[in-house]
């Protein structure tokens, strides 16, 4: 009998604690990869309304010369954004000329509300969740507050 198990094939406790370690420590890079691969998709949606909105602007500036009594409303109007943008986002300009767009997530929002994101014209850049500020997963707060 004892001649029997000598024989069996299989893995040993430290080979399978080798391969749970590995597994751990690619899962430990990935993980957070991932969900700033996720956040960075989801502010492209207010990325692409803040870009149309900022059309509109653009071409009321070109017509009339000026931006005054042109509001934001009027520019969702014709930016004709889908219903899950104006469902997920809320839009402001700011300054006349416009200075900055800004995008603020609503409760439907899957991914929380009160999320920014905007557009510097000075820049001529993107900013907020999902471009230059992250969720951290252990705390639930940005990466940006955390260095703060």
């Amino acid at each position: 009998m004892l001649k029997k198990m000598k024989n069996q094939k299989g893995f040993t406790l430290i080979e399978i604690l080798v391969v749970v370690i590995i597994v751990a420590i690619l899962a430990a890079i990935a993980v957070p990869r991932y969900l700033r691969y996720v956040e960075r998709s989801r502010s492209t949606e207010a990325q692409t309304a803040i870009s149309t909105i900022r059309k509109a602007y653009d071409i009321q500036v070109q017509t009339t010369g000026s931006a005054d009594g042109f509001s934001v409303e009027q520019a969702l109007k014709e930016a004709r954004l889908g219903e899950s943008t104006l469902k997920n986002w809320r839009f402001e300009v700011i300054g006349n000329p416009p200075t900055k767009y800004v995008a603020t997530s609503t409760q439907d929002f899957v991914g929380g509300d009160n999320r920014q994101v905007w557009y510097d014209v000075a820049t001529a850049k993107f900013h907020g969740y999902g471009i230059d500020n992250f969720t951290n997963p252990e705390t639930g707060g940005t990466e940006a507050e955390a260095e703060k």
